[in-house]
């Protein structure tokens, strides 16, 4: 009934157009701050200014520089006279609010000095604890410590060889319990479990590890605002990458129609696989993925589905499964789920859930299972426990 019947129920999203004068105000600021900028900088040259940042030695002139000059302009001449808002040391648990070490600056913020003392009662507008699991205190923080006294700290191994516990394998079963998928594994690091896509095909480094499954002959429809990593791993792949426009479905299905028509280029043979890689909250904007819609492109023109939820597991849908819950769709659909337990969780790490197959495949191929250090069991225990509350399995109802 509603949006062509794919939806259940209305789905319509509206964002604020920049005002004409806003924008039109910025620009003129960014100029100004250029111009000046020059300036700055001659000065600097005929050492009317003092000049603070890194530059080469007189005696090295002749050598090939180490970097350009101009690629430190921004820093230099714009983010250094206001660096104090960015990058301030937190001494207290991310939550609601936070606490801060104070800090001054005597030389334009080239520099600070810690004075000592703690600026209490920060509100916090920028971590990624969406649900509050990363708290000091608590069930989660118990069951981390009990597990901290019986595991140790690390586990100095990868699965494939010494590094595969017990506390591993039950949260790889919880998980694809909690998604609703054949099999899911658990990676150490989100951004890199994004390069696992090409796996996915025959991810923040999730994203880099798993995507050296595509392979040349492969095609990747990628949303034009995809996060940095699934780009990186996109790229890596060794596929070819052609962008459509951010959540625009006729952008999509032309280049999927053109995809099967034209083939690759100059050979014409049809493409071995075709992957569309989109996220489930897009970070920066704030938009959901017109997920219904997508899966009907992939259905009608047989193509795969990669799903980066970072941002919305946990914290989209009724039980908190996520944007395929959030639209009442079937999991199924989905050939690769990926996620991270950064957000949510309150933890590190991330998964990629699917077909039994693919798992066991990425169990043996995929770089983070054979090289990378398996995931700290209090880590783990964490996962476990922030999820089983969001389950509502930990005998309570505050998930």
């Amino acid at each position: 009934v509603h949006n062509g019947g794919l939806y259940k129920r209305p789905f319509n999203e509206a964002f604020e157009e920049t005002p004409m004068l806003v924008a039109v105000l910025t620009y003129v600021g960014y100029g100004v701050l250029t111009l000046f900028g020059y300036l700055r900088d001659f000065m600097r040259q005929w050492k009317i200014e003092k000049c603070q940042n890194a530059t080469e030695r007189e005696e090295q002139k002749d050598f090939v520089p180490l970097y350009q000059d101009f690629e430190n302009f921004y820093n230099r001449n714009l983010y250094m006279r206001i660096r104090d808002s960015w990058n301030r040391p937190i001494c207290s648990v991310p939550g609601a609010k936070v606490d801060m070490m104070e800090r001054i600056s005597h030389d334009y913020n080239w520099t600070f000095t810690y004075t000592g003392r703690v600026i209490k009662d920060i509100i916090n507008m920028g971590s990624y604890n969406y649900l509050g699991f990363a708290q000091k205190a608590g069930t989660c923080q118990e069951a981390a410590a009990k597990v901290l006294s019986q595991y140790g700290a690390g586990v100095c191994s990868t699965r494939q060889e010494m590094g595969n516990l017990d506390k591993h394998e039950e949260l790889e079963k919880l998980v694809a319990r909690f998604l609703g998928v054949e099999s899911a594994m658990a990676y150490g690091m989100g951004s890199g479990l994004k390069g696992v896509m090409y796996l996915a095909v025959k991810h923040n480094l999730f994203n880099i590890f798993l995507f050296p499954l595509l392979i040349q002959g492969c095609l990747i429809l990628s949303d034009e605002l995809n996060h940095a990593s699934l780009v990186l791993g996109a790229r890596l792949s060794g596929a070819t990458i052609r962008i459509f426009k951010h959540n625009n479905m006729q952008s999509l299905e032309k280049l999927l129609k053109d995809a099967i028509v034209h083939g690759q280029p100059r050979t014409r043979r049809p493409w071995k696989k075709i992957l569309i890689l989109v996220e489930g909250i897009y970070s920066m904007e704030g938009s959901i993925v017109r997920l219904p819609e997508v899966i009907a492109l992939k259905k009608k023109y047989k193509s795969y589905l990669y799903l980066d939820e970072a941002h919305s597991i946990g914290a989209l849908g009724p039980s908190g499964r996520g944007v395929v819950e959030y639209f009442g769709l079937n999991p199924e659909d989905v050939d690769v789920m990926m996620g991270t337990f950064t957000k949510s969780f309150g933890a590190a790490g991330g998964y990629i859930g699917g077909k039994k197959e693919l798992i066991d495949y990425l169990r043996t191929y995929s770089h983070s299972a054979v090289y990378a250090t398996s995931l700290s069991p209090p880590v783990v225990e964490q996962i476990i426990t922030s999820m089983k509350c969001i389950m509502g399995e930990d005998g309570t109802t505050v998930g």
